[in-house]
């Protein structure tokens, strides 16, 4: 596995070995041969941030197929669990308008939070691509700053952008200039995908829109896009898309209703 990967792998094993049962007994304390339900459990229990629970799940089953290769153990408790239930549509809930309202009310500008927000929205970025997007991925083109970056999800179709101006203000507002553009406390990096997921749950709390997510802004920004008249291969290009039936899911809806339109504006015009 990847540096980045074995980080994220880290961070997630360690709040699953600090998670208590309903008894405050400390899951690390237990004995590595457990039944599968205590792992359904800690999977209930994250439901609110469902691709936390899906991480989680996901890096114990690698740890307990480690071990069966190694003769430690017979079985994997986590194999065959399921991804925890999402919202009726799949996957992440798109923001609203009113959620981003709400978010940069209680995190203004200046703050990681606001810069973590205008990153996802004029980017489209994947969560694990903000972490450490910075000015080393920034470039010129006619007076004017791109960012150009191949997105690390495998498949992925290489990014070109401009800054729009909130952008390029949102990341000049720091005087602190790192690898990245969010950068901690003490002006590093943040160590991994997850650590960065942590902060965003906190701070969506904070604003009081839980259970929202960095991938809801991602498909939020398409359905703007698609909303707006953006064709399929303009959305593609911001999205990394490879395949234009992925892009499809957003323009799909906005041309039917488009031809709905245009066919009942033609039966208003019949002469009865």
């Amino acid at each position: 596995m990847s540096p980045l990967t074995l980080r994220q792998r880290r961070s997630v094993l360690g709040r699953f070995c600090n998670h208590l049962d309903p008894e405050g007994t400390r899951y690390g304390d237990c004995d590595m041969d457990a039944p599968t339900n205590a792992f359904i459990e800690i999977r209930d229990a994250w439901a609110a941030y469902p691709s936390a629970a899906d991480n989680l799940i996901n890096s114990i089953r690698a740890v307990y197929n480690w071990a069966i290769e190694r003769g430690e153990l017979d079985q994997n408790p986590a194999a065959g669990i399921a991804k925890i239930n999402r919202n009726p549509k799949g996957g992440a809930q798109p923001w609203t308008t009113d959620d981003l309202k709400a978010f940069r009310k209680t995190h203004p500008k200046g703050t990681t939070a606001h810069l973590w927000l205008t990153i996802q929205v004029f980017t489209a970025c994947r969560i694990g691509d903000a972490l450490w997007l910075g000015r080393g991925q920034e470039t010129t083109y006619n007076g004017k700053i791109w960012l150009e970056w191949q997105p690390r999800k495998k498949g992925s179709a290489p990014v070109s952008i401009p800054m729009l101006p909130p952008l390029l203000e949102a990341t000049r507002h720091s005087n602190v200039i790192g690898a990245s553009y969010i950068l901690n406390e003490k002006g590093k990096p943040l160590p991994s995908t997850e650590a960065l997921r942590i902060r965003v749950q906190r701070w969506c709390e904070n604003a009081g829109i839980p259970g929202r997510s960095s991938h809801g802004v991602r498909k939020a920004v398409a359905e703007l896009m698609a909303e707006g008249g953006c064709s399929q291969h303009q959305i593609m290009a911001v999205m990394s898309h490879t395949q234009a039936k992925t892009s499809e899911i957003y323009t799909k809806g906005v041309a039917r209703r488009t031809l709905a339109a245009d066919g009942m504006q033609t039966l208003a015009s019949i002469n009865w």
